[in-house]
């Protein structure tokens, strides 16, 4: 049936104009849309979170990890840990923005501005005169599929909802004394005695036979196996490909020459010295004053002796970078300084002393001392890199037009990639033993998650069709087919013989280590001078003597009050220890400034627990709920699962 569809779409979409839109006539077109399906995974406020919003939102997530980490094991990123992680999140987003709703906060015009203007991202799209060059605003949010409105919209949101919780957040605090009785606790240190049960001094000892390994490996199937693989061929359509087929004539660069060339041009810099009389934004006002007089002294110095104007610099002024050169500043262009000394020095003539400058930093005497006008660069000098920029934008509005036809063509024509390739003079590549996990190294389509499930999906590796086009980076799609297809499957015993007996040698030491450390446990906690440990060794959170952590955290959470005290710590793929604390050690008072900067930190760390404390109130009260189980934390095991062909 779907082949009929594909084969005969005009007639398809003409049937099914027909069916539709008598159902509108009799339903209504205000009629209900229809809510997708899926098992419901969360809800909060009464609105559900089902299973595809969840999918979808760890796709967004994994997406953004990679992006920013290309060498991310993606393995780590699938993991139910981390699609757990994934919709905790979710939920918190939906309970902030049910409590912002409820609480009717808001942001306002000025505060959204204020944001906007702190952007790093928006400031370089600042033109020199420090208006915003809105033609590359807008492109800059087109590459991300957003309009400045649909932009500033979401921030405005992500202010609101930041609202919730920054009251609890940034009002936390706790008393010197709670603090450094705490943070004494956390680092004092134990004196302790380890024995160690390793894995390996217990595997070399066993011998499995034959008739064991089969045992194992037949208990043990999913641990020995092939992983599905694929040789496939795939498409990229990008920017870069849409770029060569544009052209641009002499006429248009002329008139975007002309319309740009102060932009395009250098901007113009200016040399001024200053004298700088310090007073904080934050200083009462009496001291204000204060140093606006000092200033209006030293103004009248240098009106009077114009060609003082260094040495009273040198003497007076409290700008200690510029001070010793006689309040040389050199060169600098719209934007290097604060905006008050900007616009006194840009309105000035080339010579010319300034009136007392008031800034956040204090009060300034400005003596211009050049101006670098930027020569005009010819068209023919700037041609190159205005065919380059001209075509970038063109290009740009090209593309999603192209993407239009990329993504139909895909589709329409499922069996082969040839037609649009052909179309659209795009390059069919190949790659062999794909799976779906990135292999180490790759890049490109072929190091993308989601690239990587389309070409495993039913569809493609049944039936050998195109994938539907995946975007996997900005201004970039990538259809690809399956050519060959080897499903996963069990390797025979004899192909893994000897990877069956390191599992089961790793397996059964761990577990005559454990046995035999839980035995020595017991028989020295009876009679402690029959214990054979090693040489004492301090430990504390910032000493871990290169121990597993699981050993330092058990020799710290262990009681102080009946020492010596032995205790056992199963390590799992590593054995078992048993540890003998020994004594506790105080810890020495910090310098002054670590303490400080360590009360800062708890007094962050209580602030963070009140806020959490807030959010689970939050949560419980717009009735905010995960249904699904909570993955319980993997314990180490021998192998990752699959063995490599």
């Amino acid at each position: 049936m779907f082949d009929f569809i594909r084969k005969h779409t005009k007639w398809a979409m003409a049937l099914l104009f027909l069916l539709i839109v008598p159902s509108f006539v009799l339903v209504g077109m205000n009629s209900n849309p229809t809510v997708e399906k899926g098992t419901v995974v969360a809800r909060v406020d009464g609105t559900e979170i089902t299973q595809p919003e969840w999918d979808r939102e760890h796709s967004k997530e994994v997406d953004r990890q990679r992006a920013s980490m290309p060498t991310l094991d993606v393995k780590l990123l699938d993991s139910p840990e981390a699609r757990y992680a994934t919709l905790e999140r979710l939920v918190r987003d939906r309970v902030i923005v049910v409590a912002a709703n409820q609480l009717k906060l808001s942001t306002s015009d000025q505060h959204l501005a204020r944001e906007l203007q702190t952007s790093p991202e928006i400031a370089a799209l600042r033109r020199p005169d420090g208006s915003l060059d809105m033609d590359r605003y807008r492109q800059l949010l087109g590459a991300q599929g957003m309009s400045p409105e649909m932009f500033e919209a979401n921030v405005r949101a992500d202010l609101s909802k930041r609202q919730v919780l920054a009251g609890v957040a940034e009002s936390g605090f706790s008393s010197n004394l709670v603090a450094d009785l705490t943070l004494n606790a956390y680092f004092e240190k134990r004196e302790i005695q380890i024995a160690r049960f390793n894995t390996t001094d217990y595997a070399v000892k066993l011998n499995a036979s034959d008739a064991e390994l089969e045992q194992f490996y037949k208990a043990n199937e999913i641990l020995f196996q092939a992983p599905e693989q694929a040789s496939v061929e795939f498409v990229v359509l990008d920017l870069e490909t849409v770029k060569k087929g544009v052209t641009v004539n002499e006429a248009d660069l002329k008139t975007y020459y002309e319309q740009n060339v102060k932009q395009l041009s250098n901007a113009e810099e200016r040399r001024a010295s200053h004298i700088l009389i310090t007073a904080a934004a934050t200083a009462s006002a009496e001291e204000r004053a204060q140093a606006k007089s000092q200033a209006e002294a030293l103004l009248a110095l240098v009106k009077k002796s114009p060609e003082t104007f260094a040495d009273i610099a040198r003497k007076n002024s409290q700008d200690p970078g510029s001070a010793p050169a006689g309040g040389d500043l050199d060169f600098f262009a719209r934007g290097a300084m604060v905006k008050p000394f900007e616009e006194a020095a840009f309105s000035m003539q080339k010579g010319a002393i300034s009136e007392v400058v008031a800034s956040d930093f204090g009060f300034h005497i400005i003596k211009l001392t050049d101006i670098k006008v930027p020569k005009q660069r010819s068209f023919e000098e700037m041609k190159p890199e205005l065919e380059a920029d001209l075509k970038k934008q063109q290009a740009q509005k090209k593309f999603s037009e192209t993407a239009e036809i990329f993504s139909n063509g895909v589709y329409e024509q499922s069996d082969s990639l040839k037609p649009i390739a052909e179309r659209l003079k795009l390059e069919v590549k190949t790659g062999a033993n794909i799976s779906r996990q990135p292999a180490v190294g790759a890049t490109g389509p072929l190091a993308n998650f989601k690239f990587l499930n389309a070409l495993f999906s039913p569809d493609a590796t049944e039936k050998k069709r195109n994938t539907e086009a995946v975007e996997v980076g900005p201004n970039q799609l990538v259809s690809g087919r399956i050519l060959e297809y080897t499903p996963a499957r069990t390797l025979v015993f004899s192909e893994v013989k000897e990877q069956v007996r390191q599992r089961w040698m790793a397996k059964r030491g761990a577990e005559e280590a454990k046995k035999d450390g839980i035995a020595k446990l017991a028989a020295w906690k009876t009679a402690p001078v029959t214990a054979v440990l090693a040489p004492p060794v301090v430990v504390g959170r910032d000493q871990l003597q290169q121990l597993p952590p699981q050993i330092v955290d058990t020799a710290l959470r262990t009681d102080a009050s009946a020492l010596p005290s032995f205790a056992g710590i199963d390590l799992g793929a590593q054995g078992y220890s048993i540890i003998k604390v020994v004594k506790v050690l105080p810890r020495n008072a910090p310098a002054e400034a670590t303490a400080r900067r360590e009360r800062g930190q708890y007094n962050q760390w209580w602030a963070n627990a009140e806020t959490l404390a807030y959010y689970n109130l939050l949560k419980e009260r717009v009735k905010g709920e995960i249904i699904i189980a909570k993955p319980s934390v993997a314990k180490t095991t021998f192998g990752s699962g699959v063995v490599p062909r």
